[in-house]
């Protein structure tokens, strides 16, 4: 089945608020509002699951001597599933802040890395990472990610995550900007989105019953 696009989701919550349809997402100041609560309603949406349908993984490869790399594409707001040491056929854990400056700082070993920590952000938004022990030749980082896809700006974009809770999510957004839709108060939409979503983490969740990771919203 084909992704939802923003403009299709913009006339799905239209056609519930029983407004007329659009050609594109900017056509008119309340379109436009819909747009940007179908975003913001993505992004809750993504935020309550670890939905199978964002995991990325961002390959970093090392330079002898070098510990800080960028994961481009990762931005702020991913989560991680594991990393590995693809090279040396190792697993990579997360260590504080504290200890890994020591470790840099102080200790300056060169070898396979097998711990890293994140540290800052690039000129592009994307998170700088540090590993240690600091490198001593090429080696195939894997971070296995959750990546929240970015905010949707382009009416043939299709999301990633299931379209139905951000439709729900977003009319309730909009039934509270508005009033009282119909006899529909703002609760009970929202109570909709909350059993939709509920519906689709748990069928994302049986693909998945090893991996299982709910925020309840």
């Amino acid at each position: 089945m084909a992704r939802k696009t923003w403009l299709q989701l913009v006339n799905a919550v239209m056609t519930k608020l029983r407004e007329d349809t659009v050609s594109t997402v900017s056509e008119s100041t309340y379109s436009t509002l819909i747009g940007i609560l179908v975003n913001e309603a993505k992004r809750e949406v993504e935020d309550s699951y670890a939905w199978n349908a964002l995991k990325d993984t961002v390959t970093i490869t090392t330079t002898t001597s070098g510990f800080s790399y960028a994961l481009t594409g990762s931005g702020q707001r991913f989560s991680v599933v594991d990393v590995y040491n693809q090279t040396s056929e190792i697993e990579m854990h997360q260590i504080p802040t504290r200890n890994m400056n020591n470790m840099i700082i102080v200790d300056n070993q060169q070898g396979e890395p097998c711990w890293y920590n994140f540290n800052g952000s690039d000129s592009n938004g994307d998170t700088l990472v540090d590993v240690y022990p600091i490198p001593n030749g090429a080696y195939q980082l894997y971070f296995n990610l959750i990546i929240p896809q970015a905010d949707l700006s382009v009416d043939t974009t299709g999301i990633f995550v299931p379209d139905e809770p951000v439709v729900l999510n977003a009319y309730a957004r909009a039934v509270v900007e508005r009033g009282e839709d119909g006899g529909i108060l703002s609760g009970e939409a929202y109570a909709l989105y909350k059993r939709s979503l509920a519906n689709h983490i748990a069928l994302d969740a049986s693909r998945h019953p090893d991996e299982s990771l709910w925020v309840p919203v």
